[in-house]
């Protein structure tokens, strides 16, 4: 059977119609990350009821109205105009209107627009509502089986290149939990390298294309990471979700012994930071994103 979209709406506003959407809200909504089956009824519901959609990219929401049979006036509301458009946003709202906020794909304001909307809304007394669905973070997360994690922190992208990169992924090594990075294909090759120089005994999930036809999920340890990655040129091409395992506990105990420290505050003296970091742990056995997160806070003392 063919569904058409007014099946499909009436399906959505069976499941979904017995909730209250009240007038002169924003809704957040989340959008599918790469399958649109993945939206869910109420979303669908929800963007039939509006009276306006802002979102980050016109053409790609107007796309996916398309697929819904829905015709709804657009704001284009990004990271360039964020704060000017949400005037725009705010104003319908006052008048009444309900709008939904969507982002390109996923859950907005998580590494996406929508944080400073939804700050501005709530600043005028307005009403925000959820409307919850994908998000690649958690996606993520549900395959990774890191079953020693307490927790987990999403850092989204690092810097994209040189020293600061560096600094930034020794620090979050060095922190309990698991550990949730972006990845652009273009860079994917350099961040593997450094997580196999830095941390190569850590486990690491490496989510390729989440939800979409070509998806590949593939848990492996970080030193392995790059003759994966070189073994198929498929594996570099997508955007990437990487979940870094939580360190075992050993190589997260507090501070380093005094001998270990004594050794890389002379190494410090005389050594690059990455020689020093690498010689300390040669000499001393100790767990190599340990010393690094040491370095760096003996470095900026």
């Amino acid at each position: 059977m063919t569904i058409t979209p007014s099946l499909l709406h009436q399906a959505a506003a069976d499941a979904a119609g017995a909730q209250h959407f009240p007038a002169g809200a924003l809704y957040v909504l989340a959008t599918p990350i790469g399958n649109l089956a993945d939206l869910s009824l109420r979303a669908i519901h929800l963007l039939s009821r509006v009276d306006a959609v802002a979102c980050e990219d016109t053409r790609v929401t107007g796309r996916l109205l398309h697929h819904l049979g829905l015709d709804k006036p657009l704001i284009a509301l990004h990271e360039h105009n964020e704060l000017s458009a949400a005037q725009a946003v705010i104003a319908r709202l006052a008048s009444g209107q309900r709008v939904a906020y969507a982002s390109d794909a996923g859950t907005p304001a998580i590494s996406d627009p929508g944080a400073a909307l939804v700050a501005a809304v709530v600043a005028h007394g307005l009403v925000v509502m959820p409307i919850p669905g994908a998000s690649s973070v958690v996606t993520a997360l549900s395959v990774a089986g890191d079953a020693a994690a307490q927790g987990f922190v999403f850092h989204g992208f690092l810097p994209p290149k040189g020293q600061e990169r560096r600094d930034a992924l020794g620090a979050l090594l060095a922190l309990p939990g698991s550990q949730v990075l972006f990845e652009a294909p273009h860079r994917i090759e350099a961040l593997l390298a450094l997580l196999a120089e830095l941390a190569p005994q850590r486990r690491l999930t490496l989510c390729r294309e989440l939800t979409k036809q070509f998806e590949q999920i593939h848990t492996l340890l970080a030193a392995d990471a790059p003759a994966w990655l070189a073994a198929d040129a498929q594996h570099a091409r997508g955007e990437f979700v990487l979940v870094l395992h939580a360190a075992p506990a050993a190589a997260v105990a507090e501070g380093l012994p005094p001998e270990t420290e004594r050794v890389l505050v002379l190494l410090l003296r005389e050594l690059p930071l990455k020689q020093a970091v690498a010689l300390a742990a040669e000499i001393s056995g100790a767990p190599r994103n340990a010393l690094y997160s040491r370095a760096l806070a003996l470095r900026d003392a």
